[in-house]
């Protein structure tokens, strides 16, 4: 051992030696920055957050990608579901006519069935009948909302007024509306009142029921800051507890109309009378009487397409942003 070597220290010449083979070589250090092993330097802390800002993005943009495709498709197999239905029943319909389950005097084809319709189009009075039917409708309509929503509001809210009034709303509910054709032209004579009478019985009650349903759903909460917060009586009917109800409400207006619709297709098919014009119902009653088949099926055609079509067209996204609005339904 040198004179000058400490215990427990290398030798300058081993220590060099030691360093030489523990240290890589340049060569080396090379060889693995190459290999993705060293990195070339210290990670920059702004461009690590810049990358991982950029992959949300594009992660962001590829599930936004997928969202909108599914929304495409979901729209499109709403209007594909019903129009393959259609074709099903129209296939079926004609196989029923091929195997002559019926005489063709009793059941005709769909051909013959649009033909009917198409005589009809062509005399004007399938828009008529159309017209006058769908303004009923709507106008009966209206009216069974304007008294159906206040008086499902005090149902709703006054104990005595829905331990009295409850049941029978329920009962005329289920009550078929063209019971009440007699009496209403007992009352009204043949008249549009009388149409307008059965139509109010039929709906009123479902929308009041459909009332009363989404206001017991509101949370007894909303009510307590309602007050808390000043909002009494028709204030806080109108600013609280309506909007809160609004799905079982919508729901009650879309069955109100079904059944709005209903009863004027009874009204318009027992009373006849040339002061109350010719509706789809007065059409639909003119086949059964000349023995028109055709033209039977035709007018049920139509009655239930135009029925389909309010409610698709109207209620149906009514009810979708209602819904998606409060997250039960993607709207």
């Amino acid at each position: 051992m040198p004179p000058d070597a400490r215990p427990g220290t290398l030798p300058a010449t081993d220590a060099a030696t030691a360093a030489a083979t523990t240290e890589p070589r340049e060569d080396e250090r090379y060889d693995e920055r190459a290999a993705g092993r060293l990195p070339d330097s210290d990670p920059d802390p702004d461009l690590e957050r810049e990358l991982e800002s950029l992959e949300r993005g594009l992660d962001a943009l590829e599930v936004e990608g997928r969202s909108a495709g599914r929304r495409r498709w979901r729209r499109l197999g709403r209007v594909l579901a019903p129009v393959l239905a259609a074709g099903v029943v129209l296939l079926v319909w004609q196989a029923a006519v091929w195997l002559e389950v019926k005489p063709r005097f009793l059941l005709p084809s769909p051909l013959d069935v649009g033909d009917s319709l198409v005589a009809q189009w062509q005399a004007g009075a399938l828009q008529r009948a159309a017209w006058l039917s769908v303004s009923r409708g709507m106008l009966g309509f209206a009216a069974s909302v304007a008294i159906g929503t206040p008086l499902g509001l005090l149902v709703a809210r006054v104990p005595a007024v829905r331990a009295a009034i409850a049941p029978m709303l329920s009962g005329l509910q289920s009550l078929p509306s063209v019971a009440w054709v007699p009496a209403g032209i007992v009352w009204f004579g043949l008249s549009p009142g009388t149409i307008y009478f059965v139509v109010l019985l039929g709906a009123v009650p479902s929308i009041a029921n459909g009332t009363v349903s989404g206001l017991d759903q509101v949370p007894p909460l909303y009510h307590r800051v309602g007050r808390v917060l000043g909002a009494r009586g028709l204030r806080a009917a109108w600013h609280i507890q309506l909007p809160a109800a609004l799905p079982g409400y919508v729901g009650g207006l879309k069955q109100g109309w079904a059944f709005a619709w209903r009863s004027l297709m009874a009204a318009e098919l027992i009373t006849q009378s040339p002061r109350l014009g010719t509706g789809l119902g007065q059409l639909l009653d003119s086949g059964r009487q000349l023995s028109d088949v055709s033209l039977v099926f035709g007018m049920i055609i139509v009655i239930l397409v135009v029925g389909v079509a309010v409610d698709r067209l109207i209620f149906a996204p009514l009810e979708r942003s209602v819904l998606g609005r409060r997250g039960l339904r993607g709207g």
